[in-house]
Parts: C-alpha cells; sequence; structure tokens
C-alpha cells in the first residue's frame, strides 16, 4: 500500500500531520492521538507487517514501502548504525540495533 492510501478520508490538517511524521511510530501515535481508526490493511502497512525484507533489521522504505535501497553501516561501541536510502523514492533514514 502505497502511503497516500493511508492519507484516505483524513482532514487537510491531519495529512500535514501526517506527512510530517518521521517514521512509521509517529504516524501510529498521531492516528492514536487524533483517534484515527485504521484499517486493517493500513496498520499492516504503517506497522510494518507488509514489509517482505530479507533484512529483517532494516526494514522497509517508511514512505513507500519498497525493500529496494542502498545502506551504509557504522559501529560505535554497542550500536549499529544504517543510513539507508531508497532507491525508488530517494527517502532516507536510519536503523540503530543495539548489540
Amino acid at each position: 500500500m502505497e502511503r497516500k492510501e493511508l492519507f484516505k478520508g483524513l482532514t487537510k490538517e491531519q495529512i500535514e500531520k501526517a506527512k510530517n511524521c518521521k517514521n512509521n511510530e509517529e504516524l501510529l501515535a498521531l492516528a492514536k492521538e487524533e483517534g484515527i481508526e485504521l484499517t486493517d490493511e493500513q496498520l499492516e502497512a504503517v506497522s510494518g507487517g507488509a514489509c517482505t525484507n530479507p533484512e529483517p533489521n532494516l526494514g522497509c522504505c517508511p514512505n513507500c514501502g519498497s525493500t529496494n535501497f542502498e545502506y551504509g553501516e557504522t559501529r560505535d561501541f554497542s550500536v549499529v548504525k544504517y543510513d539507508c536510502e531508497c532507491v525508488e523514492c530517494q527517502t532516507r533514514w536510519i536503523v540503530k540495533e543495539y548489540l
């Protein structure tokens, strides 16, 4: 499901708030705060349940859900940081993994 599908039925103000969310967790928190009931399909898309990435610790693009992305890895003590960029929509995101 494309992210724009998640905006169906929202007011212009709610759409703007949703577009400003940096990740799916913020989007879920916004839905709860606004009292928006998500369909099962929307909830699965936002929660990452629809992601079929072979690299499970990196997830999918938070914007378009694609698993086609590039990433770099850095390590600092007990944290591995992945700087990801989606090949499809050029969205960038960071995933931290604590060892």
